[in-house]
């Protein structure tokens, strides 16, 4: 049964791998317009809670002191917010995470902006929900390096957490479970607001420059970034191998009998992009412009899973200008984010 149960799991990630893979191949208009490309990036008007993990603010509150909490980690100094944090777009600002015993990880940090809005987490799409994502970088020995069953005995011993956790689920202890669905209840409020960009589309002209508005007409048509970035998260939630030159496989480690997922990796949000720096999944490129340059390039790395899509572009510096003045009126003006006062 056990095996029945994994390959039925693996068939649902290619399932949706493959439905992914399809939208990244149909997406763009024939003609472009800009209304129309306009229209396809309008802001939802709120965001979707799980039925079992609906929003309140007493789930809120122990969701945000959890994603703060560095007694979650086995060396008592690493917390999510350690390396999601807020100054930096809710990512570290490294070319790479950094975990346990201050040791490099593999993967630039992804941002936890808007991942609300996210069908699979991780670069490699590992997780199908953010209760789960919230959960694994506790248990990696790499990052935080708290095995679940001990850090739910850290948490009990901690006194103030006792009636944080009774007010926000009544009834349902102390538990992996309850810690993962708190923390991903705190990180569902961590939107992006809106941006120049949004009330441009509202009819707002002056709200953004020319070269911005340029710029937008180049990521719909000429230089097509609309095949990966769509939707108003600008992500397709898809995985693609965009010519990354490195060995990693991304989500063909999960899915090793899809070519097309070989060396494949999530396509990351835009929002407040030009504060998130460097940039692809193995932070190599330093800048915006750099990643432009990336891609129009047609990517660094020739093989056969390499997106369809992926090839060069023939933009110029004037063009590379524009596009990168269009992706800057994507940052929004975000609330300060409080640090909480942790229980004792």
């Amino acid at each position: 049964m056990k095996n029945f149960g994994q390959s039925v799991r693996t068939a649902a990630l290619a399932a949706l791998s493959i439905s992914a893979f399809n939208s990244f191949a149909d997406n763009a208009p024939a003609v472009y317009d800009r209304g129309t490309a306009k229209a396809s990036f309008k802001r939802p008007a709120s965001v979707s809670y799980p039925a079992d993990n609906q929003s309140t603010p007493e789930r809120v509150a122990l969701g945000k002191a959890l994603f703060f909490e560095p007694r979650l980690s086995r060396a008592n100094t690493v917390s999510c917010a350690t390396c999601h944090n807020p100054a930096f777009s809710w990512g570290d600002g490294l070319p790479k995470g950094v975990g346990h015993s201050h040791k490099e990880l593999g993967r630039r940090t992804p941002t936890v902006l808007n991942t609300a809005f996210c069908d699979l987490l991780f670069w490699d799409g590992r997780a199908e929900s953010l209760e789960e994502q919230a959960l694994g970088p506790i248990a990696s020995a790499g990052e935080m390096n708290m095995p679940l069953p001990e850090m739910i005995e850290k948490v009990k011993s901690i006194c103030g957490y006792k009636p944080m956790f009774e007010a926000a689920y009544p009834g349902q202890g102390i538990t992996a479970k309850v810690v993962g669905k708190a923390i991903a209840t705190f990180e569902r409020t961590v939107v992006s607001a809106p941006a120049p960009f949004d009330k441009w589309i509202e009819g707002n002209e002056s709200a953004i420059p020319e070269s911005a508005k340029r710029g937008f007409d180049l990521f719909n048509a000429k230089a097509n970034c609309v095949k990966c970035h769509s939707g108003w998260n600008f992500s397709d939630s898809g995985f693609h191998d965009i010519g990354v030159a490195d060995a990693d496989p991304g989500r063909g480690k999960l899915l090793p009998q899809l070519e097309s997922m070989q060396h494949a990796f999530k396509t990351p949000t835009l929002r407040n992009v030009d504060h998130r720096g460097p940039y692809l999944h193995d932070g190599s490129e330093k800048s915006l412009e750099d990643v432009v340059a990336f891609y129009n390039l047609g990517g660094k790395a020739r093989r056969p899973s390499l997106a369809a899509e992926i090839k060069p572009l023939n933009l110029t510096a004037a063009e590379t200008k524009d596009l990168c003045d269009f992706m800057a009126t994507l940052t929004s003006h975000d609330s300060s984010v409080t640090i909480p006062v942790l229980p004792r």
